[in-house]
């Protein structure tokens, strides 16, 4: 019978020429430091995320330290990954709750009730997937439909992103500072920087608003003395969930996204690594759907794997998953601390909508680059329309009603995708799947070049 966990051995290579495979380990000083370098290069993404649907950062930095732990647990160490706070339950949050997108959200309780059946539904997926094998999800879900699915998610989102700052002329302005500034950390930086392009552009463009706002007197100041009366050290605020129909019908849906955006995860680290992981995809989407389940639970949000530590393992040739429990406990310190969480919470409603802008359009680039990866042939009608018809929906928020309950505007075009797939593979056209080797290779380039950007895409 095989063990659960991977026997683990101590690398014996050259750090400089030789990759750290899964099942190797490091001294413990090296470690530490690339455990820290993978809490950093997820952070950025990880606080901004629960900014946006109006939920606590630190509960939700804490959170994703235990759940990348778990993670590692479930999956025995077979699969390198962070597990952060997940892009793909916004637009659906938004829609569940009312919220505003500033603020403390005030109807938290509703998201989380969604998102732990969410959770559930995700990890009853892992546990058929461990039996079964994921030949059928590729099958449902095959490159058209999951690049429509996130490029739905980034055009669903961009109404709202930019209502957040039409009512101010100031906001308008820094928000176009915030978009400069990140893009000019993406294209004119390298390395590690380069990998925290989210931080790195939300610390710069804070520091110009505070010039211009604290210090010039143009907008109104950033207050700070919640920082100051905050502690070092100390719990962050639970939430109790609560389960109404409605909120569940447009939240759950989204473990479909999840799948997809997982799978494709999954696939790019096995052709990084040289490693199969396929027969653990079961096990890693069971953690991922419990670690969604048990955050919504306490307050937290729903939970992916982060293309951001993928980006790291790629420049770093390192793969060993001990690293991934070093970051957990890195996220959990930090988690611990009100001081940063009131810190996080000074963030103006401004930067936050321009990293909105640069986030979301990336998901729909991240959307088409699944579409160019698998070579998808749009001359095919079935591909046309399995494309085209599921992003307008999704853009324009077209909504179906199931008796009272409303899908919201992305679960719909999700639907509506995966039928129109299902559908049109009984016509007589050539199918719309491309050869698995050949994405496989293409993600594997890509991997292992040094990426223009890294992307949470739906995360």
């Amino acid at each position: 019978m095989e063990n659960w966990f991977v026997k683990w051995r101590p690398y014996q290579g050259n750090i400089e020429t030789t990759p750290v495979k899964i099942d190797e380990y490091l001294p413990m000083g090296k470690n530490i430091i690339l455990g820290a370098q993978h809490a950093f290069a997820m952070f950025g993404a990880t606080i901004l995320a629960p900014l946006l649907m109006g939920f606590d950062p630190s509960l939700t930095m804490m959170i994703t330290g235990f759940g990348t732990i778990l993670f590692f647990l479930i999956t025995g160490g077979h699969v390198p990954s962070y597990l952060g706070s997940s892009f793909a339950f916004i637009g659906a949050v938004a829609a569940a709750t009312g919220y505003s997108g500033t603020g403390a959200n005030p109807n938290i309780e509703l998201a989380l009730g969604g998102t732990i059946v969410c959770g559930i539904l995700y990890a009853i997926v892992g546990l058929i997937v461990m039996k079964t094998g994921t030949d059928w999800i590729e099958r449902l879900m095959p490159p058209v439909v999951t690049g429509a699915i996130v490029m739905i998610i980034g055009l669903n989102l961009a109404p709202v992103t930019i209502k957040s700052v039409s009512g101010s002329n100031f906001d308008a302005w820094m928000a176009l500072v915030t978009v400069l500034c990140i893009s000019s950390v993406a294209v004119f930086t390298k390395g590690m920087v380069r990998r925290l392009l989210l931080l790195v552009g939300l610390v710069v463009s804070y520091i110009i608003y505070f010039l211009v706002a604290n210090v010039m007197g143009l907008g109104k100041p950033i207050d700070f003395a919640p920082v100051a009366n905050a502690a070092w050290f100390g719990l962050p605020t639970f939430h109790h969930p609560v389960f109404q129909t409605n909120a569940i019908l447009m939240i759950a849906p989204v473990f479909i996204i999840l799948i997809a955006e997982n799978l494709g995860h999954f696939k790019a680290v096995g052709a990084m690594t040289g490693q199969n992981i396929s027969p653990y995809m079961g096990r890693a989407f069971l953690a991922d759907g419990v670690c969604t389940t048990l955050s919504a639970s306490i307050g937290g949000t729903g939970m992916t794997t982060y293309a951001e530590n993928i980006g790291v393992m790629a420049a770093t040739k390192i793969y060993s998953t001990v690293v991934f429990v070093i970051a957990g406990v890195f996220a959990i310190l930090l988690g611990l601390s009100p001081k940063f969480g009131s810190l996080i919470s000074t963030i103006p409603v401004a930067i936050l909508s321009g990293a909105s802008i640069v986030v979301f359009g990336l998901i729909v680039i991240a959307g088409a680059r699944i579409w160019l990866n698998a070579h998808i042939d749009f001359s095919k009608n079935s591909n046309m329309f399995v494309a085209a018809v599921p992003i307008i929906m999704g853009t324009g928020n077209y909504s179906l009603h199931i008796g009272s309950f409303d899908l919201g505007g992305i679960g719909t075009a999700t639907f509506i995708a995966i039928l129109m797939n299902v559908l049109f593979s009984f016509s007589k056209e050539e199918p719309a799947i491309n050869s698995t080797s050949d994405t496989k290779n293409i993600e594997s380039a890509n991997w292992n070049a040094e990426p223009a950007l890294s992307v949470t895409k739906t995360h």
